[in-house]
């Protein structure tokens, strides 16, 4: 009887997923729209916030200056490195010719109550209104590289559906074992946490944004009251997309024009990206940790457990639940060429993820929350 009970929840939990979560697993929120830009381009500001980014800048830095966008300039905050970022980012400007075009702002001391990256987001800001007066700030990440049209797509959305916040979720890196067990699964589970669908609804209040491709409207952040109101969010994008969204439509979606270059070689590297957050999205409660657990465990362990061990009716709730699993990762594995076999392992790959989850709120237990490159950054307004 008991496992009859917990077949049919976690049955009924996939039903509600797969039918009645904004369709995220399809994957239908793409840049497939036509780029009509009008006659009149209005100006738009790159804000590159890098830290000890020597092995990535230089190519990002070459991919946005040779966006095909005119009306543009890149302004890279280097934010206290001490492997050369900024003087490779320079090399890499004047190497095309750019040097116009690109700004090198030196971060200042890092203040209590702000994360590193959400400072030098705010530097680079700060530099874009005081020289350029763009309408758009696009914020991306130093191990971004972008396709020549990225900017002017994102412009022609935004002008033509008035966004205050358009953002692209950039296609990571999935090539050894350890990238296509985790970064599949980990954008199916972004979907899943902000159905971009829902997102894309001014009538819902879903918020979500991947902070490696987000363009922004300038008044519309100003009005919102700038970055400094999220100014110790670890989660930056989703908090910055909750607060625009309050100030006007948004969209979020899958893309291949933007990719990240940055490699996950190890299990460990892909650990602590996923432990550095995963703590501050449950905010931090041991409560909603523990719910999450069992949840998880419902969810993902419960199908194929009384699949392989149960009998009757349970077995077969079990069987259809684990189906409706391995079926919705399929656009996922697709989007990374990946085996359709990849879906049944799903279950395997979630209790990697609620060990990292438990790892995350360890780790804030014993003052490492939301370490990155040098610094502990989690609940930093405390």
């Amino acid at each position: 009887m008991i496992a009859l009970v917990l077949a049919a929840l976690s049955l009924a939990v996939w039903i509600y997923l797969v039918f009645a979560r904004g369709w995220f697993w399809l994957g239908r929120e793409r840049d497939d729209a036509e780029i009509v830009l009008p006659a009149a381009l209005p100006t738009a500001a790159i804000v590159v916030p890098a830290r000890n980014e020597a092995d990535h800048i230089a190519q990002s830095v070459r991919s946005l200056l040779a966006q095909d966008y005119p009306a543009l300039s890149l302004i890279v905050v280097d934010d206290d490195s001490d492997d050369g970022t900024a003087d490779i980012a320079a090399r890499a400007g004047a190497a095309l010719g750019a040097e116009q075009k690109l700004s090198i702002v030196s971060s200042r001391s890092l203040p209590p109550r702000w994360t590193g990256k959400l400072w030098a987001v705010k530097q680079g800001i700060a530099a874009a209104e005081e020289k350029f007066a763009a309408k758009y700030l696009m914020l991306t990440d130093a191990d971004i590289v972008h396709a020549p049209d990225t900017l002017s797509w994102l412009v022609a959305q935004a002008e033509k559906h008035n966004l205050v916040l358009a953002s692209l979720t950039a296609r990571w890196r999935c090539q050894g074992f350890a990238e296509r067990v985790h970064i599949p699964a980990f954008i199916y589970f972004f979907q899943m946490l902000y159905p971009f669908a829902w997102v894309n609804r001014p009538d819902n209040p879903m918020a979500g944004a991947a902070g490696g491709c987000m363009l922004v409207r300038a008044d519309a952040l100003r009005a919102a009251g700038g970055i400094e109101i999220i100014r110790d969010a670890l989660i930056d994008d989703c908090a910055l997309a909750a607060a625009l969204k309050r100030q006007g439509p948004i969209w979020l979606g899958l893309t291949n024009r933007v990719h990240s270059i940055r490699p996950y070689a190890d299990w460990g590297e892909i650990r602590r990206m996923v432990a550095r957050t995963a703590y501050a999205q449950l905010g931090y409660s041991p409560l909603i940790l523990a719910g999450t657990v069992l949840g998880m465990a419902l969810t993902y362990l419960v199908p194929p457990f009384i699949a392989l061990f149960g009998s009757g009716w349970a077995q077969l709730c079990g069987i259809a639940a684990w189906a409706l699993m391995a079926i919705s990762f399929q656009p996922t594995l697709r989007l990374y060429r990946l085996s359709p076999l990849w879906g049944v392992a799903l279950p395997a790959i979630s209790i990697l993820f609620q060990f990292y989850t438990l790892d995350s709120a360890y780790q804030y237990a014993a003052g490492k929350g939301g370490s990155w490159k040098g610094r502990v950054q989690a609940k930093a307004s405390q």
